[in-house]
């Protein structure tokens, strides 16, 4: 059995975190500096720290968490809910869902309703041609977190565009009824094409007075990826892999810097380039292994969910990092990024800069920029001539 890896005590939050949890939030200076001034794990070292970690609590949001997933019937929505309802800090799944779901919602909600876990799963439907911010209130009031695996799939010959046209209705909507019913939850959009979807969203918060930072995309999944497959090149458990993926959410933009991990950075430098157009093209790879009758649902629940995870757990008081698409000023230009970000109380703490590039990553850069400024214009745009009721 390995050993167990050291964690010590942050005298910021109370809280513990391992060495390189340390180094992915503070940079490699600060945090040598800090976990050499940082108290062991121990009773007497959590003492120390007591008071500060009883001033954290008193701030904390209240857990555990309502999570609403809209869409919650589909392909991406039962894995992701079951993981939900598997989350500790949460004590009830709102899943919704369209009346032509595959499965009804309610369903879905009986089914994790005989989890052995202390929480509530419970259904909600509606029609289709209705408007979510009638029929879904129940399931977002309260809630302070969404997560939107919804929309349709790009078919094939479909343009980008002509799927943009069609599923920024449908997060309008939706997004809609989250600034109604919960303004202050942090909303998630698995809705494609997100390099666009999330611009335009975000755009209509902001024109309402709401949080733009409280619209992101989800783009775990790259980074799932991207740690399984440095995983498979250097036998290391892909747990313990954390390669930042930075840029977009499609193809060009997806760009992992693999010289940013650890473990990562000790393959043959002639390898990078076929391991980085995998991470692009994986999703493709999933489609064509089920012979076109579905894509990668399982992986992308399963990256949802360790997503939505890390947020609870910021709520919770407990300081995460995870790379996500949102509103940012990290890349010139460029007004929303997928970077690295710390999460916490009150949701979003602090975007991190990309930091240093290799030769291969600072050449793909331009590739990213080039490809996703055409893809964010087309968002915003779109929230120019939208309002949200």
């Amino acid at each position: 059995m390995a050993p167990k890896e050291e964690k010590r005590i942050d005298a910021d939050d109370g809280k513990k975190y391992t060495k390189d949890q340390f180094v992915e939030y503070y940079g490699l200076k600060q945090a040598n500096k800090r976990w050499n001034s940082a108290e062991a794990a121990a009773p007497k070292a959590k003492a120390k720290v007591k008071a500060k970690a009883k001033a954290t609590a008193k701030v904390a949001k209240a857990g555990p968490f309502k999570v609403c997933v809209i869409g919650g019937a589909g392909g991406i929505g039962q894995p992701l809910s079951m993981f939900m309802a598997m989350d500790p800090n949460v004590s009830e799944v709102a899943i919704c869902d369209l009346s032509v779901a595959a499965v009804p919602p309610a369903g879905v909600a009986a089914d994790l309703g005989h989890l052995d876990r202390k929480m509530t799963a419970v259904g909600h439907v509606m029609e289709v041609g209705k408007k979510a911010i009638d029929h879904f209130g129940d399931a977002m009031t309260g809630s302070s977190l969404v997560l939107i695996p919804a929309g349709l799939p790009r078919k094939p010959g479909q343009t980008r565009d002509d799927l943009f046209k069609i599923n920024a209705d449908i997060a309008k909507g939706l997004v809609e009824a989250c600034a109604k019913f919960c303004p202050d939850a942090i909303v998630c959009l698995i809705v494609n094409p997100v390099n666009s979807i999330v611009p335009a969203m975000a755009e209509l918060y902001k024109k309402k007075g709401l949080k733009s930072h409280n619209i992101i995309g989800v783009t775990t999944l790259d980074c799932v990826r991207a740690s399984k497959f440095v995983g498979g090149e250097t036998g290391v458990n892909p747990r313990a892999v954390r390669v930042p993926v930075v840029g977009g959410h499609a193809g060009t933009t997806i760009l992992p810097l693999f010289s940013q991990d650890k473990h990562a950075k000790k393959i043959d430098a002639e390898k990078i380039p076929d391991l980085d157009k995998r991470v692009q093209d994986a999703g493709t790879e999933v489609v064509n292994a089920k012979g076109g009758k579905g894509s990668a649902t399982l992986s992308m629940g399963y990256a949802g969910a360790r997503f939505a995870s890390s947020i609870l757990a910021g709520l919770a008081g407990r300081r995460t990092v995870e790379c996500c698409y949102l509103e940012s000023d990290v890349m010139e230009g460029l007004p929303y990024f997928t970077s690295k970000v710390a999460f916490g109380l009150g949701g979003v703490q602090k975007v991190f800069p990309i930091g240093d590039l290799n030769e291969h990553e600072t050449k793909r850069m331009e590739e990213v920029k080039t490809a996703l400024k055409g893809e964010i214009d087309t968002g915003l745009e779109y929230a120019k001539v939208n309002e949200l009721a």
